[in-house]
């Protein structure tokens, strides 16, 4: 993993943590992570970037992501980079940096199918939890809390409403179903959308961004962290 700048204030002291911040689909984690991060001075990291970026490849390379082995091959043949700019976690593959390509609807209709890879996976889990080693972080997605980190104490999990979440999903102008990503996210082989073991349900359907934050912190003092 490589690092383009040092984190904003010196919170992570060692041994580093993560706070692991799951849930599906638009239910809120990205916004309420990296609300999070900037309050608590650690380094966001978007966990699903980094799959919809190998999905950016796969499709550049002009590969079906229902190959399994091609795109298994794929991973041996590129360098993923990890690192962080301020408190924003970043990606790049072989050199190149995906940037808001990674929010096209090609990317959103592949990268449950590219998700689903066991292989994918451990590829990037590896490189996710390589991020302790440099920095305490609050990292996002849907098996971080279950998969990435289990041993974490700080675990959350964010939920909405299915038509809540569809709303926003309108409004930010991506037209994939939620019900057909939830499907494919929770009953996938490989780590499937769970709620954590410890982890504290937080539902963010009628949440403004400063209470869900305010929520969140509550639940991360009573999980034993020192929020101030």
């Amino acid at each position: 993993m490589t690092s383009n700048h040092s984190p904003p204030t010196p919170r992570d002291c060692a041994p580093h943590f993560a706070i692991a911040i799951d849930g599906p689909a638009a239910s809120g984690k990205s916004t309420l992570a990296r609300k999070l991060a900037q309050h608590l001075g650690l380094i966001m990291v978007n966990s699903g970037a980094m799959y919809r970026a190998v999905t950016w490849k796969v499709l550049r390379e002009h590969i079906d992501p229902r190959d399994t082995a091609a795109v298994i091959s794929l991973l041996d043949r590129i360098q993923i980079h990890c690192g962080h700019d301020g408190i924003m976690s970043t990606i790049t593959i072989d050199g190149t940096e995906p940037g808001d390509e990674l929010r096209a609807p090609a990317i959103n209709a592949n990268v449950s199918i590219i998700a689903a890879i066991p292989e994918v996976r451990m590829h990037l889990i590896d490189l996710q939890r390589g991020y302790l080693q440099h920095a305490s972080i609050v990292m996002e997605g849907r098996d971080i809390g279950s998969v990435v980190f289990p041993n974490t104490p700080y675990k959350i999990y964010v939920d909405a409403a299915e038509s809540v979440r569809a709303a926003r999903r309108v409004d930010m102008g991506e037209v994939d179903s939620i019900a057909q990503r939830d499907a494919a996210d929770s009953h996938r082989s490989a780590a499937p959308l769970v709620v954590a073991e410890g982890a504290a349900i937080l539902d963010n359907s009628n949440l403004s961004i400063e209470s869900g934050v305010s929520a969140a912190l509550e639940i991360l003092r009573h999980q034993g962290l020192d929020t101030c």
